[in-house]
């Protein structure tokens, strides 16, 4: 099936992407809301661009009805955010907060999510996520025909499940199948790593 993308609509070519871009890791964002609530949502359309300094892009969409995303109206340039990790365990509570809510009403405390305070750090980090950054927003911008937020972040701290990490020649190893992470689908699909390969690259 060839399909010219030029034909369709955005809805459709976001459902198109996000079935055939797969897997694609999930960024659960947790920024804070202008009362000093919490906001807690979860991202597809997100991956690392840079190692130095270590910058992280989220790709955000309007809601439904139009209006601008918690997410985007929290996160201008110089505001802190925390970027988890979930495990497949999490796979419920990712679900429960991409729910549409209304700005100000917390996904934290609507889904009675746990949180843990980070030393020397605005924010808190969800306890049982197993990994989490802790950033501050870079930069932003607009893309797109339909107002497509692109937002950077630069990544401060990482905080790893001490369960999933060792040392090796001088080097922290982090076990992928110990983190177990949700990984995104399509649609209303998740999965998890599955069978774990291990190659070596050619010198």
């Amino acid at each position: 099936m060839n399909l010219n993308l030029s034909n369709f609509s955005s809805t459709d070519v976001y459902h198109l992407m996000t079935q055939t871009i797969i897997p694609r890791p999930i960024a659960w964002v947790l920024s804070e809301n202008q009362d000093s609530s919490l906001n807690l949502a979860p991202f597809s359309y997100f991956n690392a661009v840079c190692s130095d300094p270590p910058l992280m892009m989220l790709s955000l969409t309007q809601k439904p009805n139009g209006e601008t995303k918690d997410t985007v109206t929290n996160l201008t340039v110089g505001n802190y955010c925390v970027i988890h990790i979930a495990h497949v365990g999490q796979a419920q509570d990712i679900t429960a907060t991409a729910a549409n809510l209304n700005y100000g009403h917390s996904e934290v405390t609507e889904n009675n999510i746990q949180l843990v305070e980070q030393k020397n750090w605005p924010l808190p980090r969800v306890e049982n996520a197993p990994i989490a950054y802790l950033c501050k927003v870079h930069s932003t911008t607009t893309i797109g025909n339909t107002s497509q937020q692109l937002i950077f972040v630069e990544a401060k701290e990482l905080w790893v499940d001490n369960n999933a990490t060792k040392e090796e020649n001088g080097r922290i190893i982090i076990d992928a199948k110990t983190i177990n992470p949700l990984i995104r689908l399509g649609a209303n699909q998740y999965a998890d790593l599955g069978t774990v390969l291990s190659k070596a690259r050619p010198k």
